[in-house]
């Protein structure tokens, strides 16, 4: 016959002290995964809300990123004019050619220096990358040595109020406004003009990037053909919200890669502690144990009880450490990526959640079933000695 589960419940409420003991263990072990999980989980974000579905991003062929492409401003005209480019209402193309480039500067907290991402743009990119949208100041003019700097990058590096000015590469860029680009990985960069920043750089006639806005993007594969065939520029296309999702990837599976690491070891030492917990439980019902088997419950039954018990610590433990988990939830941070220093938000996502759940209750049955075998084998004339 089966246990009714309001034994199980009685029990633990009976003995709440190791009942207590056991939910806080997996819970704060629960809470260390899944904000190991929202860490990878803000970084992706992030980079995934970095350019738009519409637009195909230019580099020169076989790079990998922005930093790593250099093609001519030739090269770049010659893709721009294309009628697979979308123009604007006065019929110039939606194309924004860039510089990116890196340079070091001394942080807010400790003045200890930081990548930091430089972009030179021309006025097109806030065609091109309509989410941009300026909070304080206004544009940089083109010609001119101003700068206009992302929200993030504005609160983590010193020097970035608006009025201001910093030097880049021996070259004084007053800042002039501050913008957003939903929460993406453009928050982190400064923006000056194309020009200025290649005279700065010493970079006049070439470009690392071409953004452009298609007018159709289901041609971005056909226009990627014709790009990479061509022998004179040595181009390629890719759609730029995956080209920048793809820049978290290696970081992405290394954090997801450590947060199982440290879970694992973590898990490991839950499981003991549920497991210690879960014998002493035994020993203490040794002889309610005895009476359960000679009332007539299986030795099954009694396996499923004390697992049953064991879950259920593990699925409480769980849902707790899943809330605790959401005190990270938006907390900033920031962490080095081949383009610079990137700013983002911890985000706990429901997948996060269920893999936390999971792991919960992972740890609940591992460490309850070797107790719930040795309580449902247990002798009954053994259970019943200390009656």
């Amino acid at each position: 016959m089966p246990l009714p589960i309001t034994y199980n419940v009685r029990s633990l409420r009976v003995r709440w002290k190791s009942t207590l003991l056991a939910i806080v263990g997996i819970s704060l072990v629960v809470a260390v995964f899944v904000g190991l999980l929202s860490m990878s989980s803000g970084f992706r974000l992030a980079l995934r809300a970095t350019g738009s579905p519409q637009n195909g991003i230019v580099l020169q062929k076989g790079s990998q990123s922005e930093l790593s492409s250099s093609f001519s401003k030739a090269a770049s005209d010659w893709v721009a004019v294309d009628p697979r480019i979308a123009r604007d209402s006065n019929g110039k193309p939606l194309a924004s050619p860039e510089l990116v480039t890196v340079v070091a500067l001394p942080k807010r907290t400790d003045g200890e220096l930081s990548n930091v991402t430089v972009r030179g743009v021309t006025p097109a990119v806030f065609s091109v990358r309509n989410e941009t949208t300026l909070l304080q100041g206004r544009h940089a003019r083109p010609g001119l040595f101003e700068i206009i700097v992302g929200k993030q990058v504005q609160d983590r590096i010193r020097g970035l109020d608006v009025g201001s000015s910093i030097s880049i590469m021996k070259r004084d860029f007053e800042v002039v406004g501050v913008f957003a680009a939903d929460g993406s990985s453009f928050e982190s960069e400064i923006w000056g003009d194309l020009d200025a920043m290649a005279s700065a750089f010493n970079r006049s006639g070439t470009e690392n990037s071409l953004t452009a806005r298609l007018v159709d993007p289901a041609t971005l594969p056909e226009f990627n053909r014709e790009l990479e065939a061509n022998p004179q520029y040595q181009l390629q296309m890719e759609q730029e919200q995956r080209y920048y999702e793809d820049q978290a990837g290696p970081l992405s599976k290394f954090l997801r890669s450590l947060a199982a690491f440290v879970s694992l070891v973590m898990g490991i030492g839950a499981v003991f502690g549920a497991m210690n917990t879960m014998y002493a439980i035994v020993a203490a019902r040794t002889r309610e144990v005895g009476t359960l088997r000679t009332l007539g419950f299986s030795r099954s039954t009694i396996l499923f009880s004390f697992v049953l018990e064991g879950l259920f610590l593990a699925i409480v433990g769980g849902v707790l450490g899943c809330l605790l988990s959401l005190l990270m939830d938006g907390v900033n941070t920031a962490t080095t990526a081949n383009m610079g220093e990137i700013a983002f938000a911890f985000r706990v996502t429901s997948l996060d959640f269920v893999c936390g759940l999971f792991f919960a209750v992972t740890m609940g049955i591992a460490g309850s079933l070797l107790p719930a075998f040795r309580a449902a084998t247990m002798p009954i004339t053994a259970a019943l000695r200390d009656l």
